[in-house]
């Protein structure tokens, strides 16, 4: 199932807030975001509705199987493709604004061999 850039990103940005912090609501997605309460509350509705998120009576959010599967895949593609870019000399800032455009169109099969190419060369990075 394919779904949207946006979504990928928001599942993402959860994935990485939950890492820091046993729990977040959709006011942490703003504060990290900057993006505005409505678009957030807009954002995260339609990802609970679909099915990638739940979230209980206080209002804490966690991803279910489907979101964390897609947010773990996305993180993956974004840390390696970053990783990828600065070994080629790219700085670390342009990299990551890089990696996270690259990260949503690059099919599987390119960056599967990416990947591992890559991890060939830096074994240290598995």
């Amino acid at each position: 199932m394919t779904i949207q850039e946006s979504a990928e990103m928001y599942l993402e940005t959860i994935l990485i807030l939950l890492k820091k912090s046993e729990v977040i609501r959709s006011i942490d997605i703003v504060n990290y975001t900057g993006y505005t309460k409505p678009s957030i509350s807009r954002a995260v509705n339609l990802l609970k509705k679909n099915g990638y998120l739940h979230i209980d009576e206080k209002g804490y959010i966690t991803l279910t199987f489907s979101g964390e599967k897609i947010a773990r895949d996305i993180y993956e593609r974004h840390c390696i493709l970053t990783d990828v870019l600065v070994t080629l000399g790219i700085n670390e800032q342009t990299a990551k604004q890089d990696a996270c455009k690259i990260e949503h169109v690059i099919s599987d099969e390119t960056f599967n061999k990416i990947k591992e190419a890559f991890l060939k060369l830096n074994p240290e990075d598995i």
